[in-house]
């Protein structure tokens, strides 16, 4: 997506490490008209495919999930990286690595939320090493739901996660594609 390519050339940072920070617009300080276009892309792209809910994981792919899910006219479904006391003890969990943090999180999913009959999409910030996008693939197998595919606002391809859950069958779209980084500099597929 052109719009997103040319936003992360003029306000993203690239940081040492294969880190793109793009909380400036992204997810800290948000643009929602980037983010709608943005959901209305991943819309065209999933057209047909009858969603009945968007999952994503806390935090920062929870503004772009949400406005997928207003496009598409359906709930957004967040997996929580810690259970409160407000949460159902009936719930789907996973261990999910986070590249970003470098942790482990156990991410909840309360069983009301996610049930068999939902056709589901998962959407996220970023794609790297496929850890997140691969719990919440579990989520959703676990519910016994439809998984019709993944949008993804910024793939790092160098990082292989795309390419791994792509050759397991998984449909990916990734709205920009980077081939490589460095520590000053960045290029796309």
């Amino acid at each position: 997506m052109e719009l997103l390519q040319q936003r992360i050339l003029s306000d993203g940072k690239v940081l040492p490490g294969g880190i793109l920070k793009v909380d400036g617009f992204l997810n800290h300080q948000i643009d929602p008209a980037l983010l709608y276009e943005m959901a209305q892309e991943l819309k065209r792209l999933y057209a047909g495919e009858k969603v009945t809910k968007v999952l994503t994981i806390e935090a920062s792919g929870i503004a772009i999930a949400a406005l997928v899910g207003y496009v598409f006219g359906c709930p957004l479904v967040f997996a929580k990286k810690s259970k409160s006391k407000n949460i159902s003890p009936n719930v789907y969990s996973v261990e999910v690595e986070s590249f970003t943090h470098g942790n482990t999180n156990t991410v909840v999913v309360s069983k009301e939320y996610l049930k068999k009959e939902d056709r589901v999409l998962i959407i996220d910030d970023f794609l790297a090493t496929g850890a997140a996008l691969v719990g919440l693939k579990e989520l959703v197998e676990q519910a016994g739901a439809t998984l019709v595919g993944a949008g993804i606002a910024i793939e790092k391809v160098f990082q292989g996660g795309g390419e791994k859950l792509r050759s397991q069958g998984l449909r990916i779209e990734s709205l920009a594609r980077i081939a490589s980084m460095s520590d000053d500099s960045l290029s796309f597929c």
